[in-house]
């Protein structure tokens, strides 16, 4: 008994070929597994090469879409986009996701168009002429979106390497230079547990802990460190300053005034001083770390990491910020309209004669229920 060759595998493109080669190599293989049935050879032939045209089409448009769901599942919230912006450009997303549902179009009417000729060739030849110019067609619209297909995997491993930020939930932001002790009040404030080291740009992206504020559940995120270069930041700079400025509630400015961060207490209040006029909106809360190690005459709030002090004062400070979602401020002075102050009981005007208990009615005639309707 002879045994069924089986039909060979697409080989897989090397390291740096470009996403069109696996996506026309997996469509096309599958494309030539079709199995026709039909009473005639033309007619075998003739659905032959309709189906190598459909299959190659819907194997193709489906690795199209798989690369634009990578990115846009789960969904994008504001935030994810604004950090895409910053590292990969503004409309860059946009551009390449439009590009791929464009090259889908195209690949569609492409088929519309050879299916159709398929119907007119006379013979086997005509057919393998209209399939072959419908694969260097296909070919030539996958190759053109190859750049933007490598945008799309770039930002979904961008994407992967963040955490998610649930939308309209309490975020402190956790910002200053590198090497403030930044991660190490993080990890005691919430339940992340970020890098900790003695050298700056340890945490180069952002990490995210949550915290019990009773009232709801705080984000607290920790983010690279600033040196407060203006427009010289690096990447990981310019990721943590776009996490204050789009996903920031409150925002907690940690200090080093031991020296032991390799930067001038002045320096970094310089920083703090022009975050506080670049997000007028934003509440900023100064605190100095490393208090075991030095402190400074300010009346900032002085915490240690390391030894758990003045972590609670700060804790109550954190918590006076966040207010509640939906909570109101209290009014200082409650204002009621003069006729809807209520008048105590003992000061009522009484009936002459009669029961002296039984306050006085209201001239107003009585409001009429739906009920009560009187008779026209």
């Amino acid at each position: 008994m002879t045994r069924r060759s089986r039909p060979e595998e697409p080989s897989s493109p090397g390291p740096g070929a470009p996403p069109s080669v696996e996506i026309l190599d997996i469509a096309f293989h599958r494309a030539s597994l079709v199995t026709p049935h039909g009473d005639t050879k033309a007619a075998r032939d003739r659905l032959r090469a309709a189906l190598k045209i459909v299959r190659s089409t819907a194997t193709t448009v489906r690795h199209l879409r798989l690369e634009m769901r990578s990115v846009e599942r789960p969904p994008l919230t504001d935030f994810d986009r604004a950090l895409i912006a910053d590292r990969f450009g503004p409309g860059t997303l946009d551009r390449a996701l439009l590009r791929l549902r464009r090259a889908e179009e195209r690949i569609r009417g492409l088929a519309r168009e050879a299916e159709r000729s398929t119907r007119g060739a006379p013979g086997p030849d005509e057919l393998g002429t209209i399939v072959r110019a419908f694969y260097g067609r296909l070919s030539s619209v996958v190759r053109e979106v190859d750049p933007d297909i490598v945008r799309l995997r770039a930002i979904r491993r961008f994407r992967r390497d963040r955490p998610e930020l649930e939308p309209g939930r309490p975020t402190l932001v956790v910002a200053g230079f590198p090497n403030v002790g930044k991660s190490s009040l993080v990890a005691r404030l919430s339940s992340a547990r970020p890098k900790v080291a003695d050298y700056p740009f340890t945490t180069l992206s952002i990490a995210v802990g949550h915290a019990d504020l009773g009232f709801d559940r705080l984000q607290v995120v920790d983010t690279p460190g600033v040196l407060g270069r203006a427009g010289r930041a690096n990447p990981a700079e310019r990721e943590a300053q776009t996490t204050v400025r789009s996903a920031a509630t409150v925002v907690l400015f940690v200090l080093d005034p031991s020296g032991t961060a390799g930067v001038e207490l002045a320096e970094q209040e310089q920083l703090l001083e022009r975050w506080r006029i670049e997000f007028p909106h934003l509440p900023i809360l100064a605190v100095e770390t490393k208090a075991d190690l030095g402190q400074s005459a300010s009346d900032r709030p002085k915490v240690s990491a390391l030894t758990g002090e003045g972590v609670e004062s700060l804790w109550q400070a954190i918590r006076d910020l966040v207010r509640p979602r939906g909570e109101l401020p209290p009014l200082e002075e409650s204002v009621v309209a003069p006729e809807e102050v209520p008048v105590p009981f003992e000061d009522r005007p009484q009936r002459s004669g009669g029961d002296d208990s039984a306050p006085e009615r209201s001239s107003r005639s009585p409001r009429r229920g739906r009920g009560n309707r009187s008779s026209r």
